[in-house]
C-alpha cells in the first residue's frame, strides 16, 4: 500500500500514488489523466471490448486519436467487471490504492459489492472519487446523465450562442472536463485531510453542479433582481469587446473597452472625435450605445485584412486575437516556444501530438510518459505484479472472460 511517506517518483509530485480509474468516456477518465500527468500511477480498469471513448473522433491506423491522449500515461487492463472474479480483483487492487476513480451511475457499484463502505473496510485511507449526472444524492441521481444533458440543466447552455438562435454547444466536452477539473481539486483536498487524519473520504463531482458553479456572476442577479441571463453571440456587454470581420474574411476580437485602452484604439482608428462624444465616454455608457461602437469598429476591420489589424492592435497595445484554428495553433510560434503541444512516441502511429499537461510546476513538473494504447495492454503486468497471480491463473481468467490481455508495449514507466 503507498502512504505519504513513499518517496515521490522522481517525474512527478504525485509519484508513489496509486490511482484505481473505473470510469469511462470523459469526465473520469480526464480526472484519471491528470492523476497519470503529475505522476501518480494509475491503473485503468475498462471493458474487454474497451472503452466507449476509443469510438468517439477520427481514427488512423485503427487507433483512436482522442484515445491516444485522454488515456495516456496508465497501466490499461481489460477485465469484466460485471463477473465476480472481475469484481474480487478490483477489490484486490482497491485495497492497494490510494484514490479510486469512478464515474458510474450512483449504486451500480454497490449493486456489485464495490461500493465505499464495502471498499474502505479493507482500506480506510482510500479516497473514492465518485463522478456522476447529477451527484449521489438526490431524486435525480439515478437518471442517467452525460455532459451535455447536464450542461443544459446547470444553465450553461442556455447562455451558449447567439441571441436569435437555439442554444448551440462547444464542440468539445466541456462539462466534462469542468468536473474532471473540480473532482481532481477535490481529491487533492481530501488528499490533504488524510495527511491530518489518516482516513480517506468520498469526493461526490456532479456534471451538473460544475456546470452550473460557472454561472456565478448570473445567480446574484437572479436572486436579487429576478434577471434572467441570455445568449449574447459574440458580444460581451460591453464596448468595444467582440468579434469583428475583417477584409479577408477571417475574423478578430477585439476588446477595447477600458478607459487607457480604448483611448489607445480611438487613435489606432483615427475617431478621436469618439473620446468626446458622451455616448462614448466612459464603459457604462458605451456599453448603452454597444451597438453604434461595434459599427464603428466593423468598418474599419472591414476595411483591412487580418495581419494588417493584428499589427496595427499590437503597437497600440490593444488586446486583440485572431480566431484560431487549429492549424493556426500549430504553426504559432508562441506555442513552439512553450512546448504547448507534446509529441509523445506511439507503438501504433509511431508519434501523436497532445496537448501538453498544464498547469506547469516549476519543481516538480508534469510529463507524458506514454500514449494511450491498446486496451488490456498492461492487464498481465498489474495481475502478476501487483496481485501475484500466477501466469497459469491469468490465463484461466482471459479463458473464462474475466480477464483481456494485449501485448505489453510501450507502458508508463
Amino acid at each position: 500500500m503507498t502512504s505519504e511517506t513513499t518517496p515521490q517518483a522522481a517525474h512527478g509530485p504525485l509519484g508513489g500514488y496509486r490511482v484505481l480509474e473505473l470510469s469511462s468516456t470523459v469526465a473520469g477518465p480526464f480526472c484519471g489523466r491528470l492523476f497519470a500527468d503529475f505522476g501518480a500511477e494509475v491503473i485503468k480498469i475498462e471493458p474487454l471490448e474497451g472503452d466507449f471513448i476509443r469510438s468517439v473522433g477520427r481514427q488512423h491506423k485503427g487507433a483512436s486519436l482522442y484515445a491516444t491522449s485522454i488515456l495516456r500515461n496508465r497501466r490499461l487492463v481489460a477485465l469484466d467487471l460485471r463477473k465476480p472474479e472481475g469484481q474480487a480483483i478490483v477489490r484486490a487492487l482497491a485495497a492497494k490504492s490510494d484514490f479510486l476513480v469512478e464515474n458510474f451511475r450512483p449504486g451500480a457499484l454497490e449493486g456489485w459489492g464495490l461500493g465505499y463502505e464495502a471498499l474502505v473496510r479493507e482500506n480506510p485511507r482510500l479516497i473514492m472519487v465518485r463522478i456522476s449526472g447529477y451527484g449521489q444524492s438526490g431524486p435525480y441521481s439515478k437518471k442517467p446523465g452525460y455532459g451535455i444533458i447536464c450542461e443544459a440543466l446547470g444553465g450553461l447552455r442556455h447562455l451558449n450562442g447567439d441571441p436569435d438562435r437555439p442554444p448551440a454547444r462547444m464542440a468539445i466536452s466541456l462539462t466534462d472536463f469542468i468536473t474532471g477539473l473540480y473532482a481532481f481539486g477535490g481529491a487533492m483536498v481530501a488528499l490533504d485531510q488524510r495527511h491530518r487524519s489518516g482516513r480517506g473520504q468520498v469526493v461526490d463531482a456532479a456534471l451538473y453542479e460544475s456546470a452550473f458553479s460557472l454561472m456565478e456572476q448570473h445567480i446574484g442577479a437572479y436572486d436579487q433582481l429576478g434577471v434572467v441571463a441570455g445568449r449574447l453571440g459574440s458580444a460581451t456587454g460591453s464596448a468595444p469587446n467582440n468579434l469583428y470581420p475583417t477584409r479577408d474574411a477571417r475574423w478578430i476580437h477585439i476588446a477595447a473597452n477600458g478607459p487607457a485602452v480604448f483611448r489607445r484604439f480611438a487613435q489606432v482608428i483615427e475617431r478621436q472625435d469618439m473620446l468626446d462624444d458622451p455616448r462614448y465616454a466612459n464603459p457604462r455608457v458605451r456599453s448603452q450605445h454597444h451597438e453604434a461602437v461595434d459599427a464603428i469598429v466593423s468598418g474599419w476591420t472591414c476595411a483591412r485584412d487580418l495581419t494588417d489589424i493584428e499589427h496595427l492592435l499590437d503597437q497600440a497595445e490593444v488586446p486583440a486575437m485572431r480566431i484560431y484554428t487549429l492549424a493556426d495553433i500549430f504553426a504559432d510560434p508562441h506555442y513552439a516556444a512553450r512546448e504547448a503541444i507534446a509529441r509523445v512516441p506511439d507503438a501504433t502511429l509511431g508519434s501523436v501530438a497532445m496537448a501538453a499537461p498544464v498547469p506547469r510546476l516549476s519543481e516538480t513538473p508534469a510529463r507524458i510518459t506514454a500514449s494511450g494504447g491498446a486496451v488490456g495492454r498492461d492487464t498481465e503486468w498489474v495481475l502478476h505484479e501487483l496481485l501475484g497471480l500466477p501466469e497459469a491463473e491469468i490465463a484461466r481468467l482471459a479463458e473464462a472472460g474475466v480477464v483481456g490481455a494485449a501485448p505489453a508495449t510501450g507502458a508508463p514507466e
